[in-house]
């Protein structure tokens, strides 16, 4: 068996959604230090919904096809579904990760929500 599935694979060499977003609403950046990986995430939030999405991140491939699939999820769903967003949902869609690789998964979970709680004191400040 592959440690990694087709889906990791080409999330990882042909990533979905990399960038900056220069008109983000909602930026939230998180990182690993035990492996060194960071996350960064771009939300362009209208409407209570996400219309647009980019990410950079700095890590594995496993990272990078986390970033990758997150920002697939979330496009174009609104933000209380998007608050819903686990690790987990990540990784099944992505056909599973190794367990050694499963904090990727969480590191894109956690950037979304700091991209949303960033969001949210950004509209509460308005």
């Amino acid at each position: 068996m592959a440690l990694y599935s087709e889906k990791v694979m080409d999330h990882f060499r042909n990533p979905r959604n990399v960038g900056v977003l220069e008109d983000a609403n909602g930026i939230g950046e998180v990182g690993n230090l035990k492996c060194g990986d960071i996350m960064k995430m771009y939300l362009k939030i209208e409407n209570d919904v996400v219309e647009d999405v980019k990410f950079e991140t700095f890590g594995c491939g496993s990272a990078i096809a986390s970033s990758s699939m997150a920002t697939e999820l979330i496009k174009g769903q609104p933000v209380e579904k998007v608050r819903e967003l686990t690790n987990k949902a990540v990784a099944e869609a992505l056909d599973g990760l190794p367990d050694y690789k499963m904090h990727c998964s969480v590191l894109a979970e956690e950037a979304i929500g700091a991209a949303l709680d960033d969001y949210e004191k950004k509209r509460r400040e308005q």
